[in-house]
């Protein structure tokens, strides 16, 4: 489908899903967004729905400023994904094993490794330049979270909780994937809580609609140093999923010995971030929240729910959209909402044939709590063409 335009204060809509079938509260804030004084554009993906500060699949496009509940506070969170060797006649019966391998070598939930990860151990990681930069560059982040820099080195290369998930799929033509969701965590977020609370105090927020969407603005002190907390947190979660994908690997490799099993080129995106970007003539500052960047040829993730599957997208390079796409299926209804309707049958149900766990710390993800990934893609023809449709057989959740 198309866009459907929705009239702003600024800005129109633009909404690649039916306006009708969005929450209230969600359009309350989308409207809200549109009468932000610097905002350019605002795109809509197919997966909205209603989030903290601000909308979950929101791309924002605004001149010399930037709204960091419009990012979130999983900065960096994203999706890597890698075809493998395998297919699927080189599955075992049981899945078990394999599962629980994978919970051996991530830690899940609230974990963390015992000892910081040697990245020079890691298979096919590429060395450790890089992350070695990252952490000299540690120093130069907020004050208020300096004291978090053992915690955030133990935490790298972990999967933490809610929607975060690694998965074993396999494609239509029987191929094996690896895939993961992840992002900066415990560290993202007190540099997100941190920057928020410095902007909902700036003089040139007071008189906002919604004091949520409060702005950092070109060439001060708090726009540089959010920015600059940002990039490093973008970097530390880009990190952390490069780390988890090898130990991914690895456990692969060795369970699959006998196969000698190899990898293809990694798919990595973030859907909570912000990039500087060019349309019209002007460079903006775009920040996508629940949303990838799918510029023509650019390869993206598209997950469903624990029990429904993911799509390997190719953009079409939309400017519309400001190069954007969503970033999964999206939640039709809140967590707690999900508690209250369905039980640990219902999960065990509509995960079936899947290698998972099916208890009532998870009732919050099952599949019933969210949109049809199905349609979510049908709605954005326009914005990406499917490469692979992937089917999970393992998923590991916190």
């Amino acid at each position: 489908m198309s866009y459907v335009e929705v009239p702003g204060a600024k800005v129109p809509i633009r909404m690649w899903t039916d306006p009708a079938t969005v929450e209230d509260v969600a359009m309350r804030q989308l409207q809200n967004t549109a009468t932000l004084p610097w905002i350019k554009g605002l795109a809509v993906m197919p997966d909205v729905h209603f989030g903290k500060g601000a909308t979950v699949g929101s791309v924002i496009a605004m001149k010399d400023a930037v709204c960091p509940a419009a990012v979130g506070v999983d900065i960096g969170c994203g999706m890597s994904a890698v075809k493998t060797s395998l297919t699927a006649n080189d599955l075992p019966g049981d899945l078990s094993r394999l599962r629980s391998k994978i919970e051996q070598a991530i830690p899940v939930g609230a974990g963390m490794h015992r000892d910081p990860v040697d990245p020079d151990r890691l298979y096919g990681f590429g060395g450790s330049a890089g992350l070695d930069d990252l952490w000299q560059r540690f120093d130069c982040v907020a004050d208020s979270v300096k004291f978090r820099r053992e915690r955030a080195s133990k935490q790298i290369g972990t999967l933490g909780s809610g929607n975060h998930f690694v998965e074993l799929s396999t494609s239509e033509t029987g191929d094996v994937w690896l895939m993961l969701h992840s992002g900066s965590r415990n560290i993202g977020k007190e540099l997100a809580d941190h920057h928020i609370g410095i902007a909902q105090s700036l003089p040139h927020n007071q008189n906002l609609v919604d004091r949520d969407l409060a702005v950092f603005i070109a060439q001060t002190p708090q726009m540089g140093a959010y920015r600059s907390d940002l990039f490093w947190a973008q970097e530390y979660a880009k990190y952390n999923r490069a780390i988890m994908m090898s130990l991914l690997k690895e456990v692969v490799r060795r369970e699959f010995r006998k196969a000698k099993v190899s990898f293809g080129q990694e798919i990595s995106c973030h859907h909570n971030y912000v990039a500087e970007e060019r349309y019209d003539g002007m460079d903006l500052l775009v920040t996508r929240k629940g949303a990838i960047r799918a510029g023509s040829g650019e390869y993206g993730i598209i997950p469903g729910s624990m029990g429904t599957g993911s799509y390997i997208v190719k953009g079409l390079g939309n400017e519309k959209s400001f190069n954007s796409a969503s970033h999964g299926a999206g939640r039709r209804m809140s967590r707690n909402a999900a508690k209250k309707r369905f039980s640990t049958r219902d999960l065990e149900e509509q995960t079936r044939g899947v290698e998972c766990r099916k208890d009532s710390g998870v009732v919050d993800e099952i599949p019933g709590a969210y949109k049809s990934i199905e349609q979510v893609i049908g709605q954005q023809t326009d914005l990406v063409e499917v490469v692979a449709k992937l089917k999970q057989f393992i998923c590991v959740k916190g």
